[in-house]
């Protein structure tokens, strides 16, 4: 019980600090003539659709039909934040996106700790294989 109180607490811990934190970031420019024009940006319930950034880390592993159920739960709760962030008319698209991407990272932490050690290794190599594999991108000249 304390552990779901706990990352409960972490949880909304991490949605404030993001939601704090985003306006000092959009703030921290130096000047106006080093600004480049922004991309046009996605909707925020766009993004939840179809992220191709978003990959599924624990696709492929062999779950119990308890791991399974927490698995659902842990996903259900979230949806049920993001749907009310993604809805939330008071909240700017920059703040959407970091809570967003907030209640992402959360709910991947949550269902990591699901796993047995062994998932939990397998689901590290494809994490480490996928930043290798982005370095490199970047690292390709253009």
């Amino acid at each position: 019980m304390s552990k779901n109180r706990s990352s409960k607490a972490v949880a909304a811990a991490a949605g404030f600090f993001l939601l704090c934190a985003a306006p000092g970031l959009n703030s921290a420019q130096t000047s106006p003539s080093d600004r480049v024009p922004t991309p046009q940006r996605i909707s925020p319930a766009a993004r939840l659709k179809a992220d191709p950034d978003q990959t599924d880390y624990f696709a492929g592993l062999k779950l119990s039909h308890e791991q399974q159920a927490r698995i659902d739960e842990i996903r259900r709760d979230m949806k049920v934040r993001t749907d009310a962030v993604v809805k939330d008319e008071r909240l700017d698209a920059a703040k959407k996106d970091a809570m967003l991407n907030g209640y992402r990272y959360l709910e991947n932490g949550q269902v990591f700790e699901v796993l047995t050690p062994e998932q939990q290794s397998e689901v590290r190599k494809k994490v480490a294989a996928q930043r290798a594999a982005q370095r490199q991108q970047r690292a390709l000249p253009k």
